[in-house]
């Protein structure tokens, strides 16, 4: 009996953890913290008998919600003071690792680092509501019994938070109609122009593809020296990347890595990553700009390897 019971456990990790992780990372913006939120997930259910258990991916769902809202509360006083912009820790795939697709479970471009900005927008509940339909396409009465919520309360969330966000929810027309790759390698081309024109101090090439009114966010956290309000403007963005690439020491290294599902740098001093930075791309030019300095949002970066 104890081995069946063992076994059906490890059947329901292995069936669930992708599913858990992409709902906790997206609810959190924190790898780290994700993982936690998994781990002690299962462990509270290796205490319980799953037989008893009629629907584990229900169960499972709605526990992890309620630990990332716990989470998401008791940081909500260190958000308030947080210095400077806050972006979400990014997920750096390693080479071996392709495309994580363990980490990424459905919809790649619900990862991406402007989306989850967006989704810090919306409250507890709708982010929670937004992220199972949207991203996860579970129905209104599943939603519904993992919030606590009556499903027709639950579509009303979901219609407010999609439209909080709309720089995404408009794009579901087009993306039912357009193939994804070509909008991807067009972004690719994109990201690789700029960390070119980067390196080689093309201002007029940079420029060119850097939309005029774009935005530029850097999170160093209060822990290491970054810009405390976001950088607006394509000129104003260029002369603050150029500035911080004149002042790097030796020791200075990057490579392009697929970031949260898109392409984006790794920058290392001395082997240890500095920093990460991932675009948003619209219209065929860079919309936002996102640079993630703070060392505690790299110790994941880091625990990969370069």
């Amino acid at each position: 009996m104890e081995n069946a019971r063992d076994a059906e456990q490890i059947q329901i990790y292995t069936a669930y953890k992708p599913l858990l992780f992409a709902l906790a990372y997206r609810m959190l913006g924190s790898v780290m913290d994700a993982e936690d939120v998994v781990q002690e997930t299962f462990l509270y259910l290796n205490e319980k008998n799953p037989q008893g258990i009629q629907n584990p991916k229900a169960y499972l769902c709605k526990m992890v919600t309620n630990r990332c809202i716990d989470k998401l509360r008791s940081a909500s006083k260190k958000r308030e003071v947080y210095v400077g912009p806050w972006l979400p820790e990014p997920l750096v795939a390693t080479e071996n690792q392709g495309d994580m697709p363990e980490l990424f479970y459905t919809q790649k471009e619900s990862l991406s680092t402007a989306y989850l900005f967006l989704l810090q927008q919306l409250s507890w509940v709708e982010r929670a509501v937004f992220v199972l339909r949207e991203v996860l396409q579970y129905d209104y009465e599943e939603i519904a019994e993992i919030v606590d919520k009556s499903s027709v309360n639950c579509r009303q969330i979901f219609r407010r938070a999609k439209s909080s966000i709309s720089t995404f929810a408009s794009q579901d027309a087009e993306d039912a109609v357009r193939p994804k790759q070509p909008v991807e390698d067009q972004a690719n081309a994109i990201v690789e122009q700029f960390v070119q024109a980067l390196a080689s101090g093309n201002m007029a090439q940079l420029l060119s593809i850097v939309k005029t009114e774009a935005v530029l966010y850097s999170d160093g956290g209060g822990k290491v020296r970054a810009a405390i309000r976001p950088i607006e403007g394509a000129e104003r963005i260029a002369l603050f990347l150029f500035g911080v690439l004149s002042k790097v020491p030796s020791g200075f290294s990057f490579q392009m890595a697929t970031v949260n599902g898109q392409l984006g740098v790794v920058s290392y001093q001395d082997r240890q990553p500095s920093n990460v930075m991932t675009f948003h791309v619209e219209d065929g030019q860079v919309a936002a700009v996102y640079l993630v300095a703070n060392p505690d949002k790299l110790r994941h970066v880091a625990e990969m390897g370069v």
